[in-house]
Order: C-alpha cells, then sequence, then structure tokens
C-alpha cells in the first residue's frame, strides 16, 4: 500500500494555481482540535455579547482561527508569485490575495473533515 500524506488542490478561481493540503491522521486531528478549542470559544462567548467591541474581538479571533487552519494544513502553494517570489503558506497569509487566501482556507476546512460540532470546540 502507498499512501501519500497530501493532496493537490486545484484552484477554482486562478488558473495555474493549487495548492499542497496535508491529509488528516489521528495525531494531527488532535493536534488541531487543541489549537482551534480555545480560540473558538472565546469567539462563540464574544459573538454572544450585544457589545460592538465584543463583536469585533471575535471577527479577531475568527481570522486567527482562519489562519491557524491555513498555516497548518497549507503545506505548499504552486503557479503564485508574489512580490517576484514564489508564494509560500507564509507569504499567502501576508500578502496573497484574500480571494486565494479564503480558497486555500476551505480546501484545509475541507481535509480535516471535522463536524462542525469539532470545529467549534
Amino acid at each position: 500500500m502507498t499512501y501519500d500524506s497530501v493532496d493537490r488542490v486545484e484552484s477554482a478561481i486562478a488558473a495555474g494555481v493549487s495548492y499542497l493540503i496535508a491529509k488528516m491522521s489521528f495525531s494531527r486531528r488532535m493536534d488541531l482540535m487543541r489549537r482551534v478549542r480555545e480560540l473558538a470559544r472565546k469567539a462563540e462567548f464574544l459573538d454572544a455579547g450585544q457589545d460592538a467591541g465584543e463583536r469585533m474581538d471575535a471577527a479577531v479571533l475568527r481570522a486567527e482561527i482562519d489562519r491557524l487552519y491555513l498555516t497548518w494544513g497549507l503545506r505548499e502553494v504552486t503557479g503564485l508569485d508574489l512580490d517576484g517570489k514564489p508564494a509560500t503558506p507564509e507569504s499567502l497569509v501576508e500578502s496573497g490575495p484574500e480571494e486565494l487566501f479564503r480558497e486555500a482556507v476551505a480546501a484545509v476546512r475541507a481535509a480535516t473533515g471535522l463536524t462542525a460540532a469539532e470545529r467549534k470546540n
């Protein structure tokens, strides 16, 4: 048996761009859930607040969770140069087009296979 621990996902919005996404394993699932758990709890608590500042803080935490997912699961970006250099997961976060960042995050989330409840916790 041969098992590849990553999948290549072609971008639907940028021709020639693809993402190398890590597949889920038992250890990686535990790691991700530990890393996301506390941020998600805080975001949910702040989202329930009436104060605009609390809701803004919740939005910041949700953005941090997206960044965490991307840096956790995106191994490589191909077909994209940022400021004249080949894109990396880190440079996609820092200076890449937001629509490609969002697409890559969605690909990582899909690869996790986590249920909505597991992502929340």
